[in-house]
């Protein structure tokens, strides 16, 4: 399947980079991939790989590339501001082949915002992109993203990112949105294991996930089913339900 036009089948994938040093030296905590997460499955677009890599050429432009072809949407965050190790949107035009140039329309609201002697150097880099992407507004900061064929490039502050995302996901192609079951019990993962197994053997489109959790000093599971049809699911659950039940257990669904 062609990754530069998704089809208009059920199944839609995409994957996140996220670009930045910083988030791999621990002084910053990523805190767009959950939102993009939640998002894309609201969106009917499947997230099937999310990767972390510094700010160097050379990882950006083959990643770049390696996901773009394996999945029909990228989402990459970070990289895209004014300062010199801001490079994801030149090493995006050279995973591309294309030429990094000035965006007419950033260059045209640059101006409009900036007062005359601001529009350095330096602010100019943010107007910049491969040539012929499509802005991706920025109504919080005004330095836009872009998007070009089945990659969208946006920033790494969580508020902008949030901002051009929730901008752009609507124009998103998807399948039904991903849709989930969510049981807790006090039953060891250890007990549920085997049962778990069959049943998810007897639902191989469904995705069953067993989540250990400590709550005010008590022990818990969270089963959680994600599926697209909810009838299937529900009769998932049901199975899971009975299985904990049959193990000495309560099932709570949350």
């Amino acid at each position: 399947m062609s990754a530069a036009s998704p089809s208009t089948a059920e199944t839609v994938t995409a994957a996140v980079l996220v670009i930045g040093n910083e988030i791999l030296s621990g002084r910053t905590q990523d805190l767009n991939l959950n939102y993009l997460a939640k998002g894309l499955a609201a969106a009917g677009v499947l997230l099937r790989e999310a990767r972390v890599i510094p700010d160097v050429p050379e990882a950006i432009i083959s990643t770049v590339n390696e996901l773009r072809n394996r999945y029909d949407y990228l989402f990459t965050t970070g990289g895209i501001g004014p300062t010199h190790d801001d490079i994801t949107s030149e090493c995006v035009s050279r995973a591309f082949g294309l030429k990094h140039t000035v965006h007419p329309d950033a260059h045209k609201a640059f101006l409009s915002y900036y007062q005359p002697g601001e529009l350095n150097e330096a602010r100019m880099r943010m107007a910049m992109t491969p040539e012929g992407a499509e802005l991706i507004p920025n109504p919080i900061s005004r330095a836009p993203g872009f998007r070009i064929a089945n990659v969208f490039v946006m920033a790494g502050i969580p508020s902008v990112m949030q901002a051009m995302f929730d901008g752009i996901k609507g124009s998103l192609r998807g399948g039904p949105p991903v849709l989930s079951r969510t049981l807790v019990c006090a039953i060891p993962e250890g007990l549920l294991a085997k049962g778990l197994g069959d049943i998810q053997n007897a639902y191989p489109d469904l995705d069953i996930g067993s989540y250990p959790f400590t709550r005010r000093g008590t022990f818990g599971v969270a089963l959680v089913v994600r599926g697209r049809e909810a009838a299937r699911l529900d009769r998932c659950r049901d199975a899971i339900a009975d299985l904990i039940r049959g193990l000495g257990g309560s099932p709570v669904e949350e």
